[in-house]
């Protein structure tokens, strides 16, 4: 897939409120950014009530990779590998129809032990589907937010064993 992907801002913050997310969106908007088509976003408490404030038309896709984690924390090591197996056929499907059908097995064989894990995506699943409405060719690029933690992966790797930024004006 050709295409260009670009920093549009970095921001620093005390921690990811709503009220921050409100604030880095407001700045985008004001700036020039005028309609986005989809947010890829981690679950973050807040994220998808900003977005919906600010870009109403916008569409949001929770990373995929963090509703795995998230859902599957709880899960007795002896039943992540089988539980795993039976979730990537819930995301992986080729349709959303596919996708709820296996999301059914899924809960039918696992929702009595882990029901929290089930319940995870059934809460989620209006935001966790959004890339089904898409091309396979460039769901993945949507359906997570591995190229944003990357960058910010080698950023800490170049500013780790520099001087510390003290000062805000600098950033």
């Amino acid at each position: 897939m050709d295409g260009l992907k670009e920093v549009l801002g970095m921001y620093v913050g005390e921690n990811e409120s709503s009220k921050y997310w409100l604030m880095v969106l407001n700045d985008l908007k004001n700036r020039g950014l005028e309609d986005v088509l989809i947010f890829a976003t981690d679950n973050l408490p807040g994220f998808s009530q900003a977005i919906t404030a600010v870009y109403p038309k916008a569409e949001i896709q929770k990373c995929i990779i963090h509703q795995i984690r998230n859902s599957t924390r709880y899960v007795n090591y002896k039943d992540i590998r089988e539980l795993m197996k039976d979730l990537k056929t819930v995301y992986k499907a080729n349709t959303e129809n596919t996708a709820l059908i296996q999301l059914d097995y899924f809960e039918d064989k696992w929702g009595k032990k882990y029901p929290s894990c089930v319940s995870s995506w059934r809460n989620n699943w209006a935001e966790l589907s959004t890339f089904f409405k898409y091309p396979p060719e460039i769901r993945k690029l949507m359906y997570t937010t591995n190229t944003i933690e990357n960058f910010n992966r080698q950023l800490r790797k170049v500013t780790k064993n520099k001087n510390n930024i003290s000062n805000r004006i600098f950033l």
